[in-house]
This record gives structure tokens, C-alpha cells and sequence, in this order.
């Protein structure tokens, strides 16, 4: 099962305008509850953090050696989807493979930052 704090590759195509596009690490943030129902799961796009020259509070840094990807990574709050749980198979395997997994406290930080993005208290 998908669970949230985890990281998977997944292709975020097709896009419009500024979405992330392509195949990225998305962190899920959405309840296990929900992950475990046949809905949509919510997840936060994350990039190369050699691409972020700048800092927002909405945005956070993962390294990669406390996450187990392969490059850090920054996760961009703002950038907050829905996506089919189809999308996080392999299309070659059919399988769903972990890429790595955020501790608590780096997930604390993602939800703050998702309060700030969903302006809540």
C-alpha cells in the first residue's frame, strides 16, 4: 500500500503552462486512510534541488542521504496534485516500487508548508 511520507517516481504528463512535467519524486501527503480506497492520492512534486536558486517558504529541501533518492530534492508545496494510484505503477512492470521515504519531522515541515499554500490555521 502507498503510504503517506513516501517518495515515488511517477510521470506527471500531461502538464499545462508552469505544472512540473515529466517523470518526478512525488511525496505523498494525503491520509492512509484515503491511500487505501480506490480514489485519487495527494501528493506534493518534487525537483532537483540544484534547480531552486531561491528559498520559499512554501518549498522543502530533502537530502538525499535522509530520504534514499538519488539526488536532493526540493519539494514545492504549492505544487499540490491529485493523481491516480494507475500513474505510480512501472508501465513496463506493472509494479509499484518505493523510492525512498521522508522521516516525521521532515513531514512536519511539508505540512506546515501546506498550510501556508491552503492558508490554513
Amino acid at each position: 500500500m502507498i503510504k503517506r511520507g513516501e517518495i515515488y517516481f511517477v510521470s506527471l504528463d500531461p502538464v499545462q503552462g508552469r505544472e512540473q512535467a515529466g517523470k518526478r519524486p512525488v511525496l505523498i501527503v494525503s491520509d492512509d486512510v484515503i491511500n487505501s480506497l480506490p480514489l485519487v492520492i495527494s501528493v506534493v512534486v518534487g525537483t532537483d534541488a540544484a534547480n531552486i536558486t531561491r528559498s520559499y517558504p512554501t518549498n522543502v529541501l530533502v537530502k538525499a542521504k535522509e530520504s534514499g533518492l538519488p539526488k536532493d530534492t526540493v519539494f514545492l508545496c504549492f505544487q499540490l496534485r491529485s493523481l491516480d494510484q494507475k500513474r505510480f505503477a512501472d508501465p513496463k512492470t506493472g509494479k509499484i516500487k518505493c523510492a525512498g521515504v521522508v522521516s516525521a519531522s521532515k513531514l512536519e515541515e511539508i505540512d506546515l508548508a501546506l498550510k501556508l499554500v491552503l492558508s490554513l490555521k
